[in-house]
């Protein structure tokens, strides 16, 4: 029986909805989701096996224009997925009024073939979708449309059904039992960071970066220790909050989130620590796993 294999990239603006459709495809919480752009900042790999398939799904960050180091870190990991995919997931979003010139550029590196995904479908209505399809169709020609909405899981069975019929015929590239290239330690941080965008405001979730400390994993219960960067004593205090009040809620959301990840009872200690300017310096940056 022959095995099919490939590497299928999600590219796109940030807050497309890239993340949301990874999960849905992969059927684990693996990319954080949250309402804020520019969440993902790694490329994650999701990976789906079955008998004669195995589909190595990359969550990339969303297309923009780099305006420190760390985003241009990010912005070679989109390039570099393109460059390896097997196959192209473009999602944009149906309500986006500005032009994805940007993205269509990063696509110009490719050979790959294309499909559309033009997702949030929810949010519009049939003539809108009818108009997009064909704006895209004639823009891209690609291999592909589908109108899908990533939050409702419609239409995302057709997409998988597109991309297994697309991959090329190749051995597994990772043992059957992976889900992800992604350690525990990294969705333990992924799972903290979550917290500190759904919590804060303005520039905090940006300026902040979680390491993993300790990770012990015991039978029943796993103790988990995190540093919280921050780039300032200003942004510091507001992290902490009055009595500590805001770390707290932070730490137990993130713990709840981990509960239910791992299926174990966590115990999770957080501390925030300042870094001056760490996105603008590279060795932090090395450290914190985004130079090449």
């Amino acid at each position: 029986m022959s095995h099919r294999a490939g590497f299928v990239s999600i590219i796109g603006k940030p807050n497309a909805g890239k993340s949301t459709l990874m999960n849905a495809l992969v059927g684990e919480k693996m990319s954080i989701i949250t309402p804020k752009a520019q969440t993902t900042r790694h490329r994650i790999l999701g990976i789906v096996n079955a008998e004669d398939y195995q589909i190595v799904f990359s969550d990339t960050p969303g297309v923009i224009k780099p305006h420190y180091l760390l985003q241009e870190s990010m912005m070679h990991q989109v390039s570099g997925s393109i460059v390896d995919a097997d196959l192209i997931l473009f999602v944009t979003d149906i309500n986006e009024a500005h032009d994805e010139s940007d993205v269509l550029d990063k696509l110009k590196g490719s050979s790959a073939p294309v499909a559309v995904l033009i997702n949030k479908i929810d949010k519009s209505d049939a003539e809108a979708v009818k108009a997009k399809v064909d704006y895209w169709q004639e823009k891209l020609s690609p291999k592909a449309i589908f109108a899908i909405s990533a939050t409702m899981d419609h239409n995302i069975r057709g997409v998988m059904d597109f991309v297994v019929e697309n991959l090329p015929e190749h051995p597994p590239y990772y043992e059957k039992d992976f889900l992800t290239d992604r350690n525990d330690r990294f969705f333990a941080a992924e799972m903290i960071r979550e917290q500190v965008f759904k919590q804060y405001k303005k520039e905090i979730p940006y300026s902040t970066e979680v390491i993993i400390t300790s990770f012990e994993e015991g039978e029943n219960l796993y103790r988990i220790s995190a540093e919280i960067i921050v780039e300032r004593d200003s942004q510091k205090n507001i992290l902490i909050g009055k009595n500590g009040e805001m770390l707290k809620i932070v730490g137990t959301y993130a713990r709840r989130s981990m509960e239910d990840f791992f299926q174990k009872k966590i115990f999770l200690q957080t501390f925030v620590k300042v870094i001056s300017d760490w996105r603008s310096k590279k060795n932090y940056l090395k450290q914190f796993g985004y130079e090449d």
